[in-house]
């Protein structure tokens, strides 16, 4: 089987709003539901956990109700950090899952992942055990120590801009958790900086520029401009 797990247990302080970013709501829809319909419209996901913030837990059921989340069936309390939290929604979902089912990890503040993505996720995770969703890094890095001078410059083909879904076999990432609060290890920024932390090698699926993190307001009107865009595609005259 195939999980979606979707993180929303942050409070998206950067977004500088009264309430938590992924229930913002775009053209009368929260952000949270159009991650959720991804998932929910995929023939591949059989079913969705949310990690949500504390607090919003009934307001997530509710709006689940109100766009006919059919697959999410599980909501479990957000932690302290965003390793907490994932560590919070992988042990859930080993207690009614097989450690061979796969679990894929998305923020709920991207709400723009296709279904391209999602597959391709799950395929590349089928072959090696593993997939995080990764983009080419198009844009020339250049280091720095101060933050204000440069001190060179490193090859943009020797790194990749990472994004989510990223999947794993459930029993695969329990275990990694597992192995991480024993070595102290309790604050990395993703699931695929974890791994690599642990020691893991991970594989890389295909992204899209367009599968963004809605982190600053900006980020919200370029949100609204794909929509527009998208719904020029498909929508009847």
């Amino acid at each position: 089987m195939n999980i979606g797990l979707i993180i929303a247990g942050g409070s998206g302080s950067r977004m500088h709003q009264d309430i938590p970013k992924q229930f913002l709501t775009v053209n009368e829809k929260p952000v949270i539901i159009y991650t959720l319909e991804a998932f929910q419209n995929h023939p591949e996901i059989d079913s969705i956990a949310v990690v949500c913030i504390n607090g919003w837990e009934q307001v997530l059921w509710a709006y689940a109700r109100q766009f006919n989340i059919t697959k999410l069936q599980y909501v479990v309390p957000g932690g302290l950090n965003g390793q907490d939290s994932i560590r919070n929604g992988v042990y859930e979902l080993e207690k009614h899952f097989e450690s061979d089912d796969i679990v894929l990890v998305h923020d709920a503040i991207r709400p723009m992942v296709s279904a391209e993505i999602i597959s391709d996720n799950i395929r590349v995770a089928r072959e090696y055990g593993n997939a995080v969703t990764v983009i080419p890094c198009a844009e020339a890095m250049i280091q720095t120590e101060d933050g204000i001078v440069s001190v060179g410059s490193y090859p943009r083909d020797r790194l990749k801009r990472t994004q989510t879904p990223q999947a794993f076999h459930i029993g695969q990432i329990c275990e990694l958790h597992r192995k991480a609060l024993e070595m102290g290890i309790t604050n990395s920024v993703a699931s695929c900086t974890l791994m690599i932390e642990m020691g893991e090698q991970i594989y890389f699926s295909a992204g899209s520029e367009k599968n963004i993190k809605l982190t600053t307001v900006e980020d919200i009107d370029i949100f609204k401009a794909l929509l527009a865009a998208r719904r020029a595609d498909w929508l009847k005259s």
